[in-house]
């Protein structure tokens, strides 16, 4: 089996769509999903992951079973922090986490002072509890920190999400810690992460990923990556730098 995970394209969020440039990539992106067989597609409600789903949609002449649990991550998961206006799980000053060993922790991550009186585990949990009962109707289920391979197969899975929810689907497949994934790693606008199962004996499975925000569609467009959800190099830079 293989999952591609798909961070909607370059957001409006005024109006929760795409900007000229979003409806570019999303165009670039519907190319090369629709090469994809045999697919079965799975978006969250929101309307800038349909938007960014819809080329390939259309290519493809199939449909998407919305799914809740794949909106971004931050419905009501809000952490209070120091001078950062932000609030959001995914979204904090270094400073405030990254030298407390807590935050790495696979179990105890959520115990740390900046998510322990929120709902941020939860929501984190029924993400995963999303995830397994897809996997296990495609054929996998969840068995500790592995998969039983009940029915090996090929099928391709493509979520279109966002980036918040992209790293806590990666945590839980992984097992580990999302706090580290939300802010060492960028999956910038459009791009893709797949992952493939690996059975190395009989009916036993991980998910091992090969991409990570790949972006080589818009590459060989010659269309730039968007800087959304990326912060400028130096704290004296004026503007992004690619």
């Amino acid at each position: 089996m293989n999952i591609y995970i798909v961070r909607h394209a370059e957001p409006d969020y005024s109006i929760d769509s795409l900007t000229e440039k979003g409806w570019r990539e999303a165009a670039l992106l519907g190319k090369r999903l629709e090469k994809i067989t045999p697919a079965y597609y799975y978006v969250s409600p929101l309307g800038r992951a349909k938007d960014t789903a819809s080329f390939t949609l259309r290519a493809a002449g199939a449909s998407a079973e919305e799914m809740d649990w794949l909106r971004e991550f931050d419905h009501g998961y809000r952490v209070m922090q120091r001078g950062h206006a932000s609030g959001l799980a995914w979204d904090v000053l270094p400073a405030d986490w990254a030298q407390e060993p807590v935050y790495y922790d696979p179990e105890r991550w959520s115990d740390g002072p900046l998510y322990r009186d929120t709902t941020v585990r939860t929501a984190f949990d029924a993400v995963g509890h999303g995830l397994d009962a897809l996997l296990a109707k495609h054929g996998y289920a969840r068995d500790g920190r592995l998969y039983r391979a009940e029915r090996p197969n090929h099928d391709n899975l493509i979520l279109f999400c966002h980036f918040g929810v992209e790293c806590v689907l990666l945590a839980h497949l992984f097992s580990i810690s999302p706090v580290p994934l939300w802010h060492y790693a960028v999956a910038l606008t459009s791009s893709v992460t797949v992952l493939s199962t690996e059975e190395r004996e009989p009916g036993v499975a991980v998910f091992r990923m090969s991409r990570f925000g790949d972006l080589s569609h818009l590459d060989a467009a010659g269309e730039p990556a968007s800087f959304y959800a990326r912060y400028t190099e130096t704290y004296a830079d004026a503007v992004p730098h690619n």
